[in-house]
């Protein structure tokens, strides 16, 4: 799939796939280091990002190293559209996955030169509360040296028994994923609970396709609703049976995402 990986302006790792002339970025969602991923995570994101690649040279893009306490969600949108502008020097296609998507959003907001158009996957104008006190729960744990990973079980699976049942595992392997240094990844968790972009919707005109599980604990349909209705060129799709993960793993979500792109109308899978 010719496989690229590289750095762009401020530190952002990414990982280009595919043989298109046009880009496509796609802003990762949430991961606990900045780096590009490796080992099964890299086969697992290869795979998902294949049938975008068909048409498009995609571009898999992390956050920066070295993020200090106290940046805000504005700040990290500055540093992506000076990336962005300065590798691809005008307005490309953005699809924003999870927090990736809370990125591109703030991105919309802030600096509307940088898209021609934009997707938010399971990402809205806020976060939902649970993921919110998920997030927050796990970097604090990390921080503090503790057993984190469990914190994450209940946005992580749909179903709420299905999450009681493996938190127990996630607690028991925590320290073999657990981040050695967590400090960006902390500082980034506490940037986007801090970030709420609903009063300005309005002004964000950027073309937009919301997509959404309507079984997503961590980014419910109800907040996808909320943003789609507050913009004024944007559509929702919800896949009515999917979780957080479904959503993006849902087939028809590449068939979505590569209609909207091109000018046409999306399913409602």
């Amino acid at each position: 799939m010719n496989v690229e990986e590289g750095t762009l302006r401020h530190g952002l790792p990414y990982r280009a796939l595919g043989t298109g002339d046009e880009p496509l970025v796609v802003l990762r969602w949430f991961t606990d280091n900045h780096t590009n991923p490796e080992g099964w995570e890299r086969n697992v994101e290869l795979k998902q990002l294949a049938p975008l690649a068909e048409r498009y040279r995609v571009y898999a893009v992390n956050r920066a190293p070295g993020m200090a306490k106290g940046t805000t969600m504005e700040q990290i949108a500055e540093q992506h559209a000076e990336a962005l502008t300065e590798k691809f020097g005008g307005p490309v296609h953005i699809l924003g996955t999870s927090s990736g998507g809370s990125v591109a959003l703030q991105l919309a907001a802030d600096h509307p030169q940088v898209f021609r158009r934009m997707v938010l996957a399971m990402a809205g104008h806020t976060m939902g509360d649970e993921a919110r006190a998920a997030q927050l729960k796990y970097a604090e744990a990390c921080e503090a040296g503790r057993r984190a990973l469990h914190h994450t079980a209940r946005i992580s699976f749909k179903s709420a028994a299905l999450a009681k049942v493996v938190a127990p595992l996630m607690w028991l392997v925590d320290p073999f994923v657990r981040p050695k240094e967590p400090s960006d990844m902390v500082a980034f968790v506490r940037a986007e609970a801090a970030y709420d972009v609903r009063d300005r919707l309005g002004e964000i005109r950027v073309p937009t396709l919301v997509i959404a599980g309507g079984q997503d604990p961590a980014c419910p349909p109800e907040v996808c609703r909320r943003t789609a209705d507050g913009m004024p060129d944007a559509e929702l799709v919800v896949y009515e049976k999917a979780g957080h993960i479904g959503t993006f793993n849902n087939p028809q979500f590449p068939k979505d995402v590569l209609a909207f792109l091109g000018g046409g109308s999306p399913g409602r899978g």
